[in-house]
Order: C-alpha cells, then structure tokens, then sequence
C-alpha cells in the first residue's frame, strides 16, 4: 500500500523530486504548534504552506493569464483582468482541490481538524495554491502548467464533481460569454 502523500502524487500525475514540498503545501499553520513538540530538538521546526499559498497564486495568476492571451488574442486587458478572475478564484480553486481530495491530506491541528477543516472551502483553495507552488517549485513552470490545464478542464466541466448541479462555474460562465460575441 502506497502513503497517502504517494496516492495524491498518483493523482496529480507527477512525483515529486523533494517529497518535502508536497509536505510543506500540505501542512497547514494550524498544525506547526504540534509539529514542532514531536520534533527532536536537533530537526528544524516544520513550515506550513502560507508561503506556497502566496507564490501558487502567482503561479496561477500568470498561467490563466497566458492561457487567455493565447486563446483569446483580440480581447482587451480589461477582458482579460474580468476573465482571469474568473478562472481564478477561491470557488474554482476550491473545486479543484475537492477534484483531488486534498482534503484527505492536508496536515491540521486537533482545533482544525474539529472544525471541519479538511471540508473548509478556504482551506482547501489555499491547499491547492500551494500544492501549484510545490509542483512550480520541484519541476518547474512546464509542471505546474500540467496541472493548471487540468484545473482548467475540470472548471470547464470535463469531469468535474461539483457539490451542487445548478450552481454555474466561473469558467462554464466564462464559455458561454465567449459565445455570445
């Protein structure tokens, strides 16, 4: 039987290089307090992913915004701003990271894990921020593209799992505004 972390490695489609990236993203601040008291005192104290939540939405940022470029070359950048946010953004990131059941491997502290945290859709939007930013950081922009295209699909309905069959996705939204022009 494979760790939970290699199941979710199966999932995105890569294994990572630096398994401790996929950790860090993983691992929630809620978590280090507990962490740190099972650590031997000579290991360094753990890190959460709040980092990788800041460069994965970059990350994202920039690859929505050449996925848009390119698809849609005659739009202006206010088109594009209204677009991308569109794309990105805590719903789709959400369900994206439902896609991939991070929930089941996100790190949390016992008060985290009480409330629910593994079904918090914040929580799991931030997780998949930084799970981009671990791929970004272990292979590179072409990797985390991977996994940006794959979002992507799974936002414009190929295969996504939504939690409420009449709420529209930004993206679904998004396609059918494109044909109306």
């Amino acid at each position: 039987m494979t760790n939970p972390d290699e199941q979710l490695e199966e999932r995105l489609g890569r294994a990572f290089r630096n398994p401790e990236l996929l950790g860090r993203a993983l691992t929630h601040s809620s978590a280090i307090p507990e962490l740190r008291g099972i650590d031997a005192a000579d290991v360094p104290p753990p890190e959460n992913n709040e980092q990788l939540e800041f460069l994965g939405d970059a990350v994202l940022d920039l690859l929505a915004s050449e996925y848009l470029v390119d698809k849609f070359p005659k739009w202006t950048e206010g088109q594009l701003s209204k677009s991308r946010a569109r794309l990105v953004n805590a719903q789709a990131l959400e369900l994206a990271a439902r896609r991939l059941r991070l929930g089941e491997h996100l790190r949390l502290g016992r008060g985290e894990e009480k409330t629910g945290g593994r079904e918090k859709p914040a929580l799991l939007a931030d997780a998949f921020e930084a799970v981009v930013a671990a791929i970004y950081l272990d292979g590179g922009l072409a990797a985390a593209k991977e996994i940006g295209l794959k979002a992507l699909a799974w936002l414009r309905g190929k295969g996504a799992q939504r939690k409420k069959p009449s709420s529209a996705l930004p993206a679904r939204r998004l396609g059918a505004w494109c044909k109306r022009k």
